[in-house]
């Protein structure tokens, strides 16, 4: 049952995570209906705006793109109806991969709140 829960969040991050690259690269990532809370001189600023989007789709691919690589071993666990077993260690070291997959999805977010010069926050 850990397994398919383990499955599950790296296929949910994987769908999130392309999801939110997709409104990266159609340009919408500052608009406020679609897109993401940006600040006020990022959203009027055409360049910033290109660049926040570019930050989005970048970052958000990658994240999507690490969240699918556990799936295949989890998948072959799963598939093996409980003859295959990970260890603790190996437990933790996806634990580890799940943090690192949600601090490069994470990040064009927090980068995209300093895009703005600082005299203008």
């Amino acid at each position: 049952m850990a397994y398919l829960l383990l499955f599950a969040c790296f296929t949910v991050s994987a769908v999130v995570s392309t999801l939110a690259a997709r409104v990266g690269r159609r340009g919408q990532a500052c608009d406020r209906n679609i897109g993401y809370s940006v600040p006020a001189q990022v959203r009027t600023d055409p360049e910033l705006r290109r660049q926040a989007n570019t930050l989005i789709a970048h970052w958000c691919t990658g994240a999507a793109i690490l969240s699918l690589a556990p799936l295949a071993p989890l998948g072959m666990i799963i598939a093996s109806d409980g003859t295959a077993d990970i260890s603790t260690w190996g437990l933790l070291a996806f634990a580890a991969y799940g943090f690192v997959v949600v601090v490069v999805g994470g990040y064009p977010f927090e980068k995209i709140k300093h895009l703005a010069p600082s005299d203008a926050r």
